[in-house]
């Protein structure tokens, strides 16, 4: 079986939160012993803040780029992307927990997001999940006990003329069947 990482979706087990003491809680961020931000992220956050007139406007963009080099967002990282910005810790997780593809628990190498929509609920959407969920051997929610996949639904990929569909990682695939999900699967080590 697999380990439950929980992503902000809300399936599977849902992840308690720490919950900061109150004189932690008011301190500065950067005084919490955070991991610090690198170069390269920083350089890639100014380079989008230069397009708004806030800088608050590119916390999505700076908890991507800090999630393209980790994998996923601790709350240490919730502390450096809100430090950074001037922002307060809770104006940045409340923006991390409400994007469902910004990952607050580890996920595997590769994660599939399967397409639950109405259009791939009616091409087939149950029987291509059970068939994901013997293949990986894991729940919604879980990632597989090699730290190979994890999976997750998704409300709409947009690909509804591709019903049934799935993404895994950034590429997406339509019209898919039992078979196409194995051949798929194979190309993800």
């Amino acid at each position: 079986m697999g380990v439950s990482p929980m992503s902000s979706t809300g399936v599977g087990p849902v992840a308690k939160k720490k919950k900061l003491p109150e004189t932690r809680a008011r301190r500065p961020c950067h005084e919490m012993g955070s991991i610090m931000l690198s170069d390269e992220v920083k350089k890639e956050i100014d380079a989008e803040a230069r397009h708004y007139p806030q800088r608050r406007a590119v916390v999505a963009e700076a908890l991507k780029a800090v999630q393209a080099r980790r994998g996923w967002v601790d709350d240490e990282s919730l502390r450096d992307v809100a430090d950074y910005l001037g922002l307060s810790f809770d104006e940045v997780d409340s923006i991390a927990t409400f994007y469902n593809l910004i990952f607050r628990q580890p996920v595997g190498r590769h994660v599939i997001l399967i397409c639950d929509s109405v259009s791939c609920y009616l091409t087939g959407y149950e029987k291509l999940l059970d068939h994901l969920k013997k293949k990986l051997g894991i729940a919604l929610g879980q990632t597989t006990a090699d730290g190979r996949f994890t999976l997750l639904p998704n409300a709409c990929l947009g690909l509804c003329e591709q019903a049934p569909a799935m993404m895994i990682d950034n590429e997406t695939y339509g019209h898919l069947t039992a078979a196409r999900i194995d051949e798929i699967l194979g190309k993800h080590e």
